[in-house]
């Protein structure tokens, strides 16, 4: 075995462990031929719907093979979990407060607008020579910008016979929409000019609520009964404002979508009926993703595409899947703000890296860029994570990650604070979340709640990952509430957000 083989393996091997991202000046930067960028997004999928990530129950042989041919990240996660706000985060690479885009609702009748002054990755890379196309769910309010060109779903899209705007004329198409969708992927790939780069974004309409898989897979978990969260029956008896998002409930928002719903069950019943049949359709729906997504990798595969194409997978943001009795996002809690991100590029990644480092979805833009040689907007809030791939040690990695929440979506309903109060009050177009920011270390989170005057919550990740026992007001934490306010006043100051401490 020769020195080159042997450097290789030991790299390898200390990657698979999750130390390969930590090799200080073991491997020097490669100069390699720019990539093409194939950049693929679901919606509202999770770590918990992949085999990569541990799920022995669904089948996602495609993610996985992304995961074991590339790099898998353990710890990334969305800075807003709400779809537009995330969509924009990943396309400028900054925070909400800089690139425009804060909630999916309008603000004074008007729909927020993606800050024209902050350019997007697919604008750099058109710039810099790269033919550059989106395909599939947009869910900015306004046409793509940066774009050779686009075809996109009107906002959330139908899942079944879909219209899309493509190039800003109406079409329609017949079929299920991660079918189409793909379709429309691999016409673009077998079109292509080869004589210089492409970037496509490949972005799916699936998982997202109704959870809809495709009729050939709906019964793939007919008889499956899935596990319940352990925090299914969760009481929020130290968590004021969890305790009143009561429409996040699965069995009071989602029991109109299932007109099948036995009518003679108990309430309890009730939530776990819907729990099962949520489950089976979202893993059903993900199979039908993984499934087209192996056509796509076929397709780079047989073309001899896939060595020189730089492959990202990720989601927009997390969901809760039955966690604390809730389905839907928003709260920085870990099921909401935590997503998959799997990065491949034979020519520039060891195969097999698993790295535990805190990532962000802001990352994905400088990461992009730093690939194709585009110079990295020193506004850009995110980090390249080129060196994690490479097995180098990055300089000065963030200890800790700054999220923000701004929607005040009981109010946006037109509901005053007194309606809150009343335990038989429901209503289905909000999720009653508030404005919320915090900050994540690795052993701690802190949440303020600002929109409901003086109210905090701390975790102890180490002894509550569930996130269960609000320890703000404990004594015993007093050092650490001190020590998270001072970083999170850091972070604001850092990344030019107004503060709310």
């Amino acid at each position: 075995m020769n020195d080159m083989t042997t450097r290789r393996d030991v790299l390898r091997s200390l990657a698979l462990t999750g130390t390969g991202a930590l090799l200080a000046g073991c491997t020097k930067k490669k100069s390699i031929p720019r990539p093409n960028i194939l950049f693929i997004m679901t919606d509202d999928q999770t770590v918990n719907e992949m085999g990569c990530y541990g799920n022995d129950i669904i089948d996602t042989p495609n993610m996985d093979r992304i995961a074991e041919e590339g790099a898998r990240f353990t710890n990334c996660f969305c800075t807003n979990s709400l779809c537009a706000p995330s969509r924009a985060s990943i396309l400028t690479g900054c925070y909400s407060s800089l690139n425009g885009i804060t909630g999916n609702s309008e603000k004074a009748g008007e729909a927020e607008r993606l800050n024209p002054a902050i350019p997007t990755f697919p604008e750099l890379l058109r710039k810099a020579g790269y033919y550059t196309t989106l395909i599939g769910k947009y869910h900015i309010p306004q046409e793509p910008r940066g774009f050779d060109e686009w075809c996109i779903l009107p906002g959330q899209g139908e899942y079944f016979n879909p219209e899309f705007i493509e190039n800003g004329e109406r079409t329609s198409s017949e079929g299920y929409v991660t079918d189409i969708i793909t379709y429309k992927v691999l016409d673009f790939l077998k079109r292509i000019d080869r004589s210089h780069p492409f970037c496509l974004l490949y972005q799916h309409k699936a998982p997202h609520r109704p959870f809809t898989p495709s009729p050939r897979h709906t019964a793939m978990y007919e008889s499956f009964e899935f596990p319940y969260p352990s925090t299914f029956d969760d009481d929020y008896a130290s968590r004021r404002i969890a305790g009143l998002a009561r429409d996040m409930k699965l069995e009071v928002s989602l029991a109109g979508d299932y007109p099948d719903l036995p009518g003679y069950l108990t309430p309890e019943g009730e939530k776990r009926w819907i729990f099962q049949r949520m489950m089976r359709d979202r893993h059903s729906a993900v199979y039908g993703i993984d499934e087209n997504l192996g056509r796509v990798l076929k397709y780079l595969d047989d073309q001899k595409l896939a060595d020189d194409t730089l492959v990202i997978y990720t989601s927009d943001n997390g969901f809760f899947l039955g966690e604390h009795g809730w389905y839907d996002k928003r709260f920085m809690y870990e099921p909401s703000i935590r997503i998959p991100l799997l990065i491949r590029y034979p020519r520039g990644c060891i195969p097999g890296v698993v790295n535990e480092q805190t990532v962000l979805n802001v990352d994905i833009a400088p990461t992009i860029l730093d690939y194709a040689g585009v110079p990295i907007p020193v506004h850009m809030h995110g980090k390249s994570l080129r060196a994690q791939m490479e097995g180098r040690r990055p300089m000065a990695w963030r200890q800790s990650m700054y999220y923000a929440y701004y929607e005040n979506s009981w109010r946006l309903a037109g509901f005053k604070q007194e309606d809150l109060s009343d335990p038989g009050f429901k209503y289905f177009t909000a999720h009653r979340v508030g404005p919320h920011h915090g900050i994540r270390t690795k052993h701690y989170k802190l949440i303020e709640y600002y929109g409901e005057g003086d109210y905090w919550e701390l975790f102890d990740l180490d002894y509550d990952p569930d996130e269960l026992e609000n320890v703000y007001t404990d004594p015993d934490y007093k050092e650490i509430v001190q020590y998270q306010k001072d970083e999170l006043r850091s972070l604001e100051q850092k990344y030019g957000i107004p503060g709310k401490t």
